[in-house]
């Protein structure tokens, strides 16, 4: 199953604060640790995000999904505002709205 993260307009500013490595890291550390309470595997294709920035949205690949997809993806969006908030002024709400390809 192919998912897109397309980031919201403030999810778009706070990530232009960060390179392409960096937002990599924290998004695949982030999945990784909650792949330990859902019950999912999950791939993040590098070749596929290579310009996550200028594409406003960040791509992932997940197989054997046996978990609400919705809900894995509401918890990443919650937890990641941590490290995005350390380079980012003011409150941060949604940053990205998830789109299953297929």
């Amino acid at each position: 199953m192919k998912v897109h993260l397309n980031f919201t307009n403030k999810g778009k500013l706070v990530i232009e604060n960060f390179n392409n490595e960096e937002l990599i890291e924290i998004f695949s550390r982030y999945m990784n640790t909650l792949t330990k309470k859902y019950a999912v595997d999950v791939n993040v294709p590098e070749e596929a995000n290579q310009n996550i920035v200028q594409d406003g949205s960040f791509k992932v690949v997940l197989s054997n999904v046996q978990c609400d997809v919705d809900t894995f993806f509401k918890e990443l969006g919650r937890d990641i505002k941590v490290p995005l908030k350390k380079r980012s002024e003011g409150k941060l709400e949604n940053v990205f709205k998830i789109q299953v390809m297929e």
